[in-house]
């Protein structure tokens, strides 16, 4: 084949986003690169960014197998950097190796996952050094949620162990990322708390072996949570939500617990410092923190990004984090889709309406050559 299929995203200067299957020639690795047949990528709530943007799926139109949806006008001044630009989307995805470049040979034939953007293509060329290589046996599906998911969860574990926390708080966490969390934990024998929203929630993350959980949608959440960070002494949240009111009933049962165990208490709330790291926008509200300020002064708020956390440890830890994703593949880091399509089908009203939504549970897998 020498053509190649990819799904792309243009913000116009019209105001419209066109999402579309565009045709170009298949790309030619360089010396130190490798093409890889794409067999496998997920639809991580990520890689919403790129596909939808900012875009309003209510005005959403299809016309000549084109997908359009209005910007509203009060953002394009940030969509500038990407007007009339098409965008290909897909943060990450596996397949097998097909051409080397010359410094690559060792690759060929291999099956590995890759995180560079422009997944949801038929070909991709990767330097060889973003490549992670499976283990014999592995079926490009098994590892096409190799990179987002996995290493934000052992990022998220060494982040604790960098910062001097001891367990960590974790919300959204029914979701692929979550189950993933408690199997490492459980694993790593670090106290995990555990906050989802619905029972059926509850029920799956009992039979995964979770100590910890709260139902948000509870009328004793803020007990529940706090009675939990009291036994685990959490100062260490990581919020999928990022938006509403989440964070701050976080840090506020984080200085209650705390008032009872902390060593000292000033005038200013207990000294332990608590924090809550931002990585997922599954609440498109503001962020709202109580005004009485419950939860002292010995606290921050921040962002949490896989790439910028990889880009502040050391290469050989990367490797090390990689290789523990390699072997566990399978059994601590599989993934779980709902639906596999085809990059065709990937675009139907349906579909994008579903990914719209973020549901928790919800993975879809789109699979560019069938």
């Amino acid at each position: 084949m020498s053509t190649n299929k990819q799904i792309t995203s243009t913000i116009t200067d019209k105001g419209k986003l066109e999402i579309a299957i565009t045709e170009s020639s298949r790309p030619v690795p360089k010396d130190d690169e490798v093409l890889i047949e794409v067999k496998a990528s997920p639809i991580n709530p990520s890689d919403l960014g790129a596909l939808i943007g900012p875009a309003d799926v209510n005005t959403i139109k299809i016309e000549n197998s084109k997908i359009s949806m209005d910007v509203p006008e009060s953002v394009m001044w940030a969509m500038k950097p990407r007007l009339n630009i098409p965008m290909p989307v897909g943060n990450e995805g596996s397949g097998v190796v097909i051409e080397a470049g010359a410094n690559a040979h060792n690759l060929l034939g291999k099956v590995v996952s890759t995180f560079g953007g422009g997944m949801y293509s038929q070909f991709r060329c990767m330097p060889a050094t973003s490549c992670m290589v499976m283990e014999d046996g592995t079926e490009p599906r098994e590892c096409a949620s190799s990179f987002v998911n996995p290493l934000t969860v052992l990022a998220m574990v060494e982040t604790m162990k960098m910062e001097g926390h001891s367990a960590i708080v974790h919300t959204a966490a029914a979701s692929n990322l979550g189950q993933m969390l408690i199997k490492v934990c459980l694993d790593d024998e670090i106290p995990l708390i555990n906050i989802v929203r619905k029972q059926e929630q509850v029920d799956i993350l009992k039979n995964l072996g979770a100590e910890y959980i709260c139902n948000s949608s509870d009328d004793d959440f803020k007990d529940q949570l706090t009675n939990a960070i009291l036994e685990t002494k959490a100062t260490l949240g990581f919020d999928a939500t990022g938006g509403g009111e989440l964070t701050g009933q976080i840090l506020t049962c984080m200085e209650i617990a705390a008032r009872k165990y902390a060593k000292e208490v000033t005038a200013y709330g207990s000294t332990n410092h608590k924090q809550v790291y931002i990585y997922g926008a599954l609440n498109q509200s503001r962020i709202t923190l109580p005004n009485n300020r419950a939860f002292g002064m010995y606290w921050s708020i921040g962002g949490f990004l896989l790439p910028a956390f990889l880009g502040k440890i050391k290469p050989e830890k990367v490797m090390e984090l990689q290789a523990r994703v390699a072997n566990e593949i399978k059994t601590t880091f599989a993934s779980h889709y709902t639906k596999e399509v085809s990059l065709e089908e990937a675009l139907q009203l349906e579909s994008l309406m579903v990914y719209a939504k973020q549901a928790t549970g919800e993975k879809f897998l789109i699979k560019p050559n069938g």
